[in-house]
C-alpha cells in the first residue's frame, strides 16, 4: 500500500494513523484497511484519504476501543449496530464493523480473503476488492453514492475477482449486483471485463423473479439504500422496513435509534446551513 497511489497525508494525520495502526499491530488485534486506502490499494487513481476507515469484527471492537483509550485517545461506540470512532482533537478513525444497513457483518471471511500491506510502515490486511463492492453497493443516498468507486474498482481490478465469492457474498440481495454491473456496463461499454456467464444468470433469475404468479409481501428496500429517503415508505405509506427482522438484520430499536440520529444531524445541519446564510446576508448588507 505504500505507493504512488496514496496522496500524502497532512503530518499530523499521518502521525495519528500510524500510531493508531501500531498500538493495533503490537496488541495484535486484528483489523483490516479499508476505504480509501483500500481504494488505492486496488486501483489506478491517486486517492486523498480524508479519515482512516478500519473494518473489525464486532466482538472485537471493545478491546480495541480499550487498547486505545489507554494510550490516551477518546473513544465512542457512536452507533451500536455498526460504527464506532476513536479522535484526537478534531481527527478521528472509523472502526466499522458493519454497515449502516445492519447486513454487510464483518466476520472470518473478510479476513480470509482480504490481502497483505503496508502502511505507514506497519504491517496491515487491507479487505478485498469482493467485500468492498459488498460494502459500498448499498450506499445510495442523497448526498453520497458510490458507484463510481465500485465502477472503477471493476474496471482497474476486475479481472483478478472471484466473482463466484461475489455472487455468493450478495446472496438475496442480487438484484443489486445486477443493477451494479449494468450500471458498470453502460459507463464502459467497451471494456469485457464481467464474465458472461454471471451477467447471464443475473439475467435470467431476473426473468424468471418476474412471474405474475409470485405473492409479494408489501416491503421497501429503499432503506437499505438511504438512511432517509425511504423513511416516508415506512411511516406514511405503511411498507414494511426492510432493514427489520425477519427480513433485515436489525432490530427495531435499533432502527429508531438510528433514525433519531439522522433527524438531529439533518436539523443541526440546517441550523448551521441557516447561521451562514443570515451571516451572508449580514456581511453583504455592511458592504
Amino acid at each position: 500500500m505504500e505507493n504512488q497511489k496514496v496522496v500524502q497525508l497532512p503530518s499530523r494525520a499521518e502521525l495519528f494513523y500510524k500510531h493508531v495502526l501500531q498500538t493495533l499491530h503490537r496488541a495484535n488485534l486484528p483489523f483490516l484497511i479499508g476505504g480509501s486506502l483500500a481504494m488505492a490499494f486496488y486501483m489506478h487513481l491517486p486517492r486523498r484519504p480524508k479519515d482512516l476507515d478500519i473494518f473489525v469484527r464486532r466482538e472485537d471492537c471493545q478491546s480495541i476501543l480499550e487498547a486505545l483509550s489507554s494510550r490516551g485517545y477518546r473513544t465512542e461506540v457512536l452507533h451500536g449496530h455498526w460504527l464506532s470512532k476513536a479522535w484526537q482533537d478534531d481527527l478521528f478513525v472509523d472502526f466499522i464493523f458493519s454497515s449502516g444497513n445492519g447486513l454487510a457483518k464483518v466476520d472470518d471471511s473478510w479476513f480470509a480473503q482480504s490481502q497483505k500491506a503496508r502502511f505507514l510502515s506497519v504491517p496491515v490486511r487491507v479487505c478485498s476488492p469482493e467485500d468492498i463492492i459488498w460494502s459500498k453497493a448499498f450506499i445510495m443516498d442523497r448526498e453520497r453514492f458510490d458507484g463510481a468507486d465500485i465502477a472503477h474498482l471493476i474496471r482497474d481490478a476486475g479481472t483478478a475477482f472471484d466473482w463466484n465469492q461475489l455472487l455468493e457474498r450478495f446472496g438475496e440481495h442480487w438484484r443489486l449486483l445486477l443493477t451494479h454491473l449494468l450500471l458498470f456496463e453502460y459507463i464502459y461499454p467497451t471494456e469485457r471485463i464481467v464474465p458472461r456467464w454471471l451477467m447471464d444468470e443475473l439475467l435470467e433469475r431476473a426473468r424468471q423473479d418476474r412471474d405474475p404468479e409470485r405473492d409479494f409481501d408489501r416491503l421497501c428496500q429503499g432503506t437499505l439504500l438511504s438512511r432517509d429517503q425511504y423513511l416516508s415508505d415506512i411511516e406514511l405509506y405503511g411498507y414494511t422496513d426492510g432493514r427489520v427482522e425477519p427480513n433485515g438484520k436489525m432490530t427495531e430499536q435499533e432502527v429508531n435509534e438510528y433514525t433519531t440520529f439522522i433527524r438531529d444531524e439533518q436539523a443541526r445541519k440546517l441550523e448551521e446551513h441557516s447561521l451562514e446564510q443570515d451571516k451572508s446576508n449580514h456581511d453583504e448588507q455592511v458592504a
